[in-house]
Formats: structure tokens, C-alpha cells, sequence
């Protein structure tokens, strides 16, 4: 599996994340699925997730699921 280049992206901040800028999550479309990170340290760590793990967590949110 090859490191997916973060650059290519472009980053969007969470319509939830709050406005004092404490909890901001940022979200980027990449060829093979999507990257989160925390807006607060863009150079820092990004999470990978495909795009049906993806689709599966936004709708388990919708749902009101959640996992431990």
C-alpha cells in the first residue's frame, strides 16, 4: 500500500467543529478515499478511511449509533 500524498487534498473544516476553534476536525478527499485530521496541527497525523468505511461511520452517525 502506498502513503497517499495529504497535499493533493483539499481540506475541509468540520460544520461542527466549534467556533472557539477547541474541537476542529478537517476532512480531505483523496483518490483512494478520504483523511481526517485535526485542523489545529495540519502537519501532524492524518487518519485514512476508505470510502465505504467512510460512508458506513457518517451513516452510523446519522443513525445515532456509536461503538466503544
Amino acid at each position: 500500500m502506498t502513503t497517499p500524498d495529504l497535499h493533493v487534498g483539499t481540506w475541509r473544516k468540520s460544520s461542527r467543529s466549534s467556533a472557539s476553534g477547541s474541537n476542529c476536525v478537517e476532512v480531505a478527499e483523496l483518490s483512494g478515499g478520504l483523511a481526517v485530521r485535526d485542523s489545529k496541527d495540519p502537519a501532524g497525523p492524518a487518519l485514512l478511511f476508505g470510502r465505504d468505511a467512510w460512508s458506513s461511520f457518517v451513516n452510523g452517525l446519522r443513525r445515532g449509533e456509536s461503538s466503544p
